[in-house]
């Protein structure tokens, strides 16, 4: 049988695709986790929706559907980001920054990273797991498409000459992010309008991190 989304997804959902199984034990942990986010966006999205009547709208939806695919896209990166502290997967990919970088200076400062590998493939694990986050739950989203949008810039001109990859595939998710920023997309269905309603009963909106995280969105 050929596979397809639809049954990629479940299979995602049940922890049995090959980036997943590959983790052995730990793999139960990213599941859970992704079931954790997948139902915290379900309920934030029916809280905007019952509490304010401008969400209700084709065009809401419409983003906020946008952004928990892109979310889907970083969590399975973070999967070939382990095991901790280097991966096979990570290595082969940063070293490929440093061969088929359009940019000396660039390719430069790709070997500096490779060189440190082992510091620097936690911190993009982090990283790309904040950004799901983000998108999954509607909050930060303006920091976070920013964050994204220059994270794949890197990437288009660390492979930039790479014969097997289409840098238009950047391109586009770098403007996909980038109009998540632009549309302050968290205020789609997300934590973000909330905050900026704010329609979250008992939260001290005049304080640092509301503050913050309004600054964000």
């Amino acid at each position: 049988m050929r596979d397809n989304p639809i049954h990629t997804f479940f299979q995602v959902l049940g922890g049995n695709i090959p980036d997943q199984l590959s983790l052995g034990g730990f793999r139960w942990f990213e599941v859970i986790f992704y079931w954790v986010l997948l139902i915290g966006s379900f309920a934030i999205a029916y809280t905007n929706w019952r509490l304010d009547s401008t969400q209700r709208t084709g065009t809401h939806l419409s983003i906020y559907a946008m952004r928990l695919v892109s979310a889907g896209m970083w969590y399975l990166g973070t999967l070939w980001k382990l095991p901790l502290p280097i991966s096979a997967g990570f290595k082969y990919w940063l070293e490929n920054t440093v061969k088929y970088s359009s940019l000396g200076a660039h390719a430069s400062i790709m070997q500096v990273f490779l060189d440190h590998i082992a510091i620097v493939q936690p911190l993009v694990y982090l990283l790309e797991t904040a950004l799901a986050v983000s998108l999954m739950l509607g909050i930060a989203v303006r920091l976070a498409g920013v964050v994204g949008a220059l994270f794949i810039l890197n990437l288009l001109i660390g492979l930039y000459n790479d014969p097997t990859e289409w840098p238009w595939t950047y391109v586009g998710i770098i403007c996909a992010h980038g109009m998540f920023a632009a549309a302050q997309a968290g205020r789609s269905l997300g934590v973000d309008n909330l905050l900026a309603k704010r329609l979250i009963p008992g939260l001290p909106y005049d304080g640092v991190m509301a503050r913050a995280l309004a600054a964000a969105s």
